[in-house]
C-alpha cells in the first residue's frame, strides 16, 4: 500500500463524513479477508496499516494457551469467520511473526477495493441512520419526486422519506416538484439505509406548525396542552370533507393571552397553519384546570348554558341553548368527538328543552339529595351536580352566599335549598 491510499482515505473522510480511524479499520479487515484467500495463510493473522507511509504488513498471531481464541472468532452474516475480536486480549501476551507475502499488494489491490467501498456505503448507512433516528418527531420539509397509489416519495436531502398512504390526508395531492411538509414518525435501519417514515396525518404536525409559527410557543411562553385533530376525508359521495382541529393552550407568564398569540395580529398566525394544512379549520381553546370549564370551552363556537359533571364517571352533561344543539354536536357529531378527545371526557350534549323534560321526571327527595349541591337554578330545578368536599356547593355554586332571609327560611323549610342563578361554565 502506498501513501496514496491514505491520502484516498483523508479525501474519503472530508466529502463522505466517515471517520478516518473507521476507514483504516475497513481496510484492514479487507486486506486481512484478502490474505485469508492466499496460500500457505496463517489460521490467526492482523493485517496493520501505518497510517503515515500506508506500508501495509501481515503479521501471525500466537496466543498463551489460557486464551480461548475460538471465543475471540467474529462471524458474518454466513457464518463465515471474517476475524478476531481482540479489544478484550493483552497483546503484550501474544507472539507476532510478520508473515507477509511478496505478492500480496497485488492480491490486496484486487480485493479490497470492492470490500472498501462497501464498507464505505455500510458507514454512510450508519452515520444516516443516527442523523435520523434522533430526529423523530421533528419537522422536516422536502420535495415531492414521485407518487402513487401506495406511498410518495419524499426528498429530504440525502435521504429520500416515504410518507405512506395510511399517513397521508385523504383530500390532498401531492405533485411532483412540489414541496410538503411533515413530521418524523418513525426511523428504521435496512440493507438499503434509514427508511424514515413521514406523516401528514400526526397531531403532532399541528404542533410543530404553531411552534414555527408562534415564538411566543417556542420560547415556551405559551404551551399546547392537547390536540384532538380529524384530517380531512372524502364522503361515500366522494365530495371531499375539510378537516378540522382543536388546540388547548394555555399560557405559562403572565401578561400573555395563549389563544391570541396563536391567532396573531389579524389572524396571521393561524392563517399561516391553516394554509400549510390546505384548510383544515383549527379552533383554539384556553386550557383550564376546571373540569367544567375546560369541557364547555372545547365544544366552541357553540354557548355553553350549563355543565354537569360526575369526577368518578369522567363524565359530563351539557346543556346548551335550544338553537345551539346543532352547532355544539356538529356536522356527524364532528365538533362533539372533538371536544371529548381534546378533554379526556365524555360528552352527552342536551337542550334546554331536553334537560327541562328529563328533571320534570327526577325524583328529589331527600334520601337522594345527600352530597349534592344546595343552589336551585332560576328554572326551579335543583342543580344535580355533587357538592366539593366541605361545602354545600359544587365548582360552578361555589361563590354563591345565600342571604340571611335566605339562611332563615332554609331553617324553617327544614333545610329547603336556596334559589341561585344559573351560571354558565363557559362565562
Amino acid at each position: 500500500m502506498s501513501r496514496e491510499i491514505i491520502e484516498a482515505l483523508r479525501q474519503i473522510e472530508k466529502e463522505k463524513g466517515i471517520a478516518f480511524e473507521a476507514l483504516v479499520v475497513a481496510l484492514e479487515d479487507a486486506l486481512l479477508s484478502a490474505y485469508k484467500k492466499t496460500p500457505d495463510a496463517v489460521e490467526h493473522a492482523k493485517v496493520e496499516v501505518d497510517t503515515e507511509t500506508g506500508d501495509m504488513r501481515v503479521f501471525q498471531l500466537i496466543f498463551p494457551d489460557h486464551i480461548d481464541v475460538e471465543a475471540l472468532k467474529v462471524h458474518d452474516e454466513e457464518g463465515e469467520e471474517i476475524g478476531l475480536d481482540l479489544t478484550g486480549v493483552d497483546m503484550s501476551e501474544v507472539e507476532r511473526i510478520e508473515v507477509t507475502p511478496d505478492n500480496f499488494g497485488r492480491i490486496a489491490a484486487q480485493t479490497a477495493k470492492q470490500v472498501i467501498l462497501q464498507r464505505i456505503r455500510e458507514a454512510e448507512r450508519d452515520l444516516m441512520f443516527e442523523e435520523y433516528v434522533d430526529r423523530v418527531g421533528e419537522l422536516v420539509t422536502g420535495v415531492v419526486q414521485q407518487s402513487d397509489s401506495r406511498y410518495t416519495l419524499v426528498e429530504l436531502g440525502r435521504v429520500e422519506a416515504l410518507l405512506p398512504k395510511s399517513e397521508q390526508i385523504e383530500t390532498e395531492h401531492y405533485d411532483h416538484g412540489g414541496r410538503v411538509k411533515a413530521v418524523i414518525v418513525k426511523v428504521q435501519d435496512s440493507t438499503k439505509g434509514p427508511q424514515v417514515i413521514l406523516s401528514r396525518r400526526s397531531d403532532e404536525l399541528v404542533r410543530k406548525l404553531f411552534e414555527l409559527e408562534v415564538p411566543e410557543i417556542a420560547d415556551g411562553l405559551v404551551e399546547i396542552k392537547y390536540v384532538a385533530r380529524e384530517p380531512g376525508a372524502r364522503g361515500r359521495d366522494g365530495k371531499p370533507s375539510p378537516g378540522r382541529c382543536k388546540i388547548a393552550v394555555i399560557s405559562h407568564a403572565d401578561g400573555v393571552d395563549p389563544v391570541g398569540a396563536c391567532v396573531g395580529p389579524r389572524g396571521s398566525r393561524v392563517r399561516m397553519v391553516v394554509s400549510e394544512l390546505r384548510g383544515e379549520r383549527i379552533d383554539i381553546i384556553p386550557y383550564h384546570d376546571d373540569a367544567a370549564r375546560f369541557v364547555a370551552k372545547a365544544l366552541s363556537p357553540a354557548r355553553v348554558r350549563e355543565v354537569i359533571v360526575d369526577d368518578d364517571d369522567k363524565s359530563a352533561t351539557i346543556i346548551v341553548p335550544d338553537d345551539q344543539l346543532s352547532l355544539a354536536i356538529g356536522k356527524e357529531g364532528q365538533n362533539a368527538r372533538l371536544a371529548s378527545k381534546l378533554t379526556g371526557w365524555r360528552i352527552d350534549i342536551k337542550s334546554q328543552q331536553q334537560m327541562a323534560e328529563a328533571e320534570a321526571d327526577m325524583d328529589f327527595s331527600d334520601d337522594d339529595l345527600t352530597g349534592q349541591c344546595m343552589a336551585v337554578t332560576r328554572n326551579g330545578k335543583r342543580c344535580p351536580n355533587m357538592a366539593e368536599a366541605g361545602s354545600r356547593y359544587c365548582s360552578m355554586h361555589a361563590d354563591y352566599v345565600p342571604s340571611p332571609e335566605e339562611l332563615a327560611a332554609r331553617e324553617a323549610a327544614d333545610e329547603a335549598p336556596p334559589e341561585a342563578p344559573a351560571e354558565s361554565a363557559a362565562e
